[in-house]
């Protein structure tokens, strides 16, 4: 039987095909059979830190290879981000993705990459909301006390925040958006001395995490006049959210989530997604969590589909905040 070349190409693609999708399968079946590099785009010692290393010794320890942290600070976790989508698409490089990742997509203009288009979720990890809280200089003792107080005070109250653009800086620019206030943004590099000069009594307000801020307000050093979250936050019970204290709509959750390379394996994706979700209900690791102020995202939100939903639920909200008050980033 006579062949033509075409049929003899055409054999050879199907081979060469097949040769792949049966290296793809045993790729995903052995997944991982060395280590696997996680991204952050922060210091070590902060809580994003702290919340890659804990999740990250689980899978270590579960998964049978190493997941090295990576800390590669810089552009508001858009370095470590633009590491991530250059990566393989094989699952051996993930990244810890939060808030920024939302923003940045229009706070900056030259991205080299697309969040959306160039990455693929993997799991949804914590949720804290952030705390609207004042140094006890100040005289108002609520929400709407601070707003009239405020009002009678334009351009004299100062703002903290943990820099340019971040969400504790837009939670407060959302604030003066829906209040009709007019604060003075004093941005720092980072929350810890943010939080430092508001203990200090230098700044009058702040938006920042819950977990970096209740033990201040627990040990009295600073008040907590709402939680930024549709509902209570379990470690301080006591203190209304902002929709309870007559803000309708202003609810902002710091978040982590888990990411990968798009393009990789759907198999290889599922391994890091059962990975992920069954280190989420582990004892000793919800302990730890709980113990940081920190509240695990529902089982149901855990998944890829719901994180991507979230993703672009965070997209819709920080758009508008940052186009209409023209923030702009300190590239």
């Amino acid at each position: 039987m006579k062949f033509s070349m075409q049929r003899l190409a055409a054999c050879a693609i199907a081979c060469v095909a097949l040769t792949c999708v049966a290296g793809a399968a045993r790729a995903a079946d052995d997944y991982p059979n060395h280590p696997v590099r996680w991204l952050v785009g922060y210091p070590p010692g902060g809580s994003t830190d702290i919340v890659a290393r804990l999740i990250g010794q689980y899978l270590s320890e579960h998964l049978g290879q190493q997941f090295v942290i990576e800390n590669k600070p810089g552009a508001g976790n858009n370095l470590a981000t633009e590491m991530a989508t250059r990566a393989d698409p094989d699952g051996y490089t993930v990244l810890l993705v939060n808030p920024a990742n939302a923003i940045n997509a229009t706070l900056y203009k030259n991205l080299t990459f697309n969040f959306i288009r160039d990455m693929a979720p993997v799991a949804g990890i914590i949720r804290v909301p952030n705390v609207m809280e004042v140094n006890p200089n100040v005289p108002a003792k609520t929400v709407a006390e601070f707003i009239s107080y405020a009002k009678a005070n334009p351009g004299k109250v100062n703002m903290a925040s943990a820099g340019v653009g971040t969400s504790t800086h837009l939670s407060g620019a959302l604030f003066m958006m829906m209040t009709g206030t007019e604060l003075v943004h004093v941005p720092y590099r980072g929350a810890a001395p943010a939080l430092q000069d508001l203990l200090g009594g230098q700044i009058d307000l702040s938006c920042l995490e819950a977990s970096a801020t209740l033990p201040s307000v627990a040990a009295g050093k600073i008040k907590a006049y709402a939680v930024m979250s549709e509902d209570r936050w379990p470690k301080s019970p006591n203190t209304p959210t902002m929709i309870e204290s007559g803000v309708p709509g202003l609810s902002i959750v710091f978040w982590h989530g888990l990411w990968t390379t798009k393009g990789t394996p759907k198999d290889v994706v599922d391994r890091l997604v059962s990975g992920v979700t069954t280190a989420l209900a582990d004892p000793a690791v919800k302990q730890r969590i709980e113990g940081l102020g920190m509240v695990i995202f529902p089982r149901d939100q855990q998944s890829p589909a719901a994180l991507l939903a979230y993703h672009r639920a965070e997209l819709a909200k920080w758009w508008p905040v940052i186009k209409d008050t023209g923030i702009r980033a300190e590239e």
